[in-house]
């Protein structure tokens, strides 16, 4: 089902490949999706401590982390809507001080409703971030690289949640929890370096020099139904890969076994380092060896290595080893989706179609969490994590196989 259109680079490809431009693009994409995951993944290590402040079950304050990813749709299409419109660059800076002001508000949240009613909004902006992100530079490297950035762009999600970690172990013991939500606001600084270094995409120029009505643009989105219901198919699955491996993962930790948050914080940064290097070498192998190749090798080898990642015994040394390899591939094959879907998306949009498709494949995997959470009330943690995650992996697979692929197609050429 591979699309045949290998054509050369068009012009307007080509000049927003220049290096530098290529560079700043990727280190602004980077950065924002580092920092939003890092706002993201907070939550997730002090559930327990907010759940006893706030007089909450783990459980119920795991529906925070499920509203912000219920809300995300909304915001991928806000923002996706106003890229392919007026660009990628204003967006990609209102959306990153949007999630720093609402990360800052969280920590000073006085009861669960108030905190949970900022979580609602948190998503909006978190959702908004990675499509605008990821076509700008998608758009803007060398056709050849893609595979490989598209690793790199991606695992700023991992180096979130490693910085997450880190904060976890330093900031958390001196001062709270309430203290590592205020240093979520510093990604707003990030502005300035998009506003000084980034260049609108070369591609997004070309589209727009054909832009159409907002009435001819739906219906455009609305011939592609069938590209976008797949679409939306694999990023659920991808999704319960990653939410079902990753957000119960500190209280696995801590609850059942009995783990300090310093012992938590070092696996859970060792599993990070693995999923930075793993997709980032799968986002390098789909440049060579094609984008579905690349991904369902990476779910076969979670699928295999679930065991020991669930299961382990609570020796150290151990779990680290089983958290690294799983997170290499959960990662390994998210480290493809960026260029995959772009390559997948029609250009006239593609700040659109692959953020509203990624973040309704979130909505829908959005519950991961809390059914794992209800799971583990009679299985234990180890087991629900597990189960969920066999399950995630091996479907995943049959749909990653099945699916279409645009290896390398051209972008910019206004189609």
């Amino acid at each position: 089902m591979s699309d045949p259109r290998r054509i050369a680079p068009s012009a307007s490809e080509s000049s927003a490949s220049s290096p530098a431009n290529a560079r700043n693009a990727l280190i602004a994409g980077f950065l924002g999706w580092t920092l939003d995951a890092f706002d993201y993944f907070i939550l997730t290590y002090v559930l327990t401590q907010v759940a006893t402040e706030f007089h909450k079950s783990v459980a119920e304050m795991t529906l925070t982390l499920t509203a912000s990813l219920v809300m995300r749709p909304v915001g991928a299409v806000i923002f996706g809507l106003l890229a392919d419109r007026f660009g990628r660059r204003t967006p990609l800076m209102i959306n990153v001080l949007c999630y720093s002001a609402i990360e800052i508000l969280s920590g000073f949240a006085p009861s669960y409703a108030v905190f949970f009613v900022l979580r609602l909004l948190y998503g909006i902006a978190m959702g908004g971030e990675w499509g605008v992100g990821a076509s700008l530079v998608m758009e803007s490297v060398p056709t050849k690289w893609r595979g490989i950035v598209s690793g790199i762009l991606q695992e700023g999600y991992a180096l979130g949640n490693l910085l997450a970690a880190v904060a976890f172990w330093t900031i958390f013991p001196h001062w709270g929890w309430r203290a590592m939500f205020f240093i979520g606001g510093l990604p707003a600084l990030l502005t300035l370096f998009i506003r000084a270094k980034v260049k609108e995409s070369g591609a997004w120029k070309a589209e727009a020099a054909a832009q159409k009505s907002w009435s001819e643009y739906f219906r455009a989105a609305a011939a592609n139904w069938k590209r976008f219901l797949y679409l939306i198919l694999l990023l659920t699955m991808m999704n319960c890969m990653s939410h079902g491996t990753q957000d119960l993962y500190p209280t696995f930790l801590q609850k059942e076994h009995h783990f300090d948050p310093r012992i938590t914080a070092i696996i859970a940064a060792i599993s990070m380092v693995g999923a930075i290097v793993g997709g980032t070498l799968f986002g390098l192998y789909s440049d060579r060896r094609g984008r579905r190749k690349a991904m369902v090798t990476a779910a076969v080898l979670g699928l295999l290595l679930t065991p020991l990642w669930a299961f382990a015994p609570p020796v150290v040394a151990l779990m680290a080893t089983g958290a690294f390899l799983m997170q290499f591939m959960v990662q390994g094959g998210w480290g493809v989706i960026p260029v995959h879907i772009n390559e997948l998306s029609p250009g006239a949009m593609r700040g659109f179609l692959p953020g509203f498709a990624y973040q309704l494949g979130v909505l829908v995997a959005a519950p991961a969490p809390w059914i794992e959470a209800l799971m583990s009330r009679h299985f234990g943690y180890g087991a629900a994590m597990g189960i969920f995650a066999a399950a995630a992996f091996l479907i995943g697979t049959i749909v990653i196989a099945a699916g279409p692929e645009a290896h390398r197609v051209a972008f910019g050429s206004g189609g």
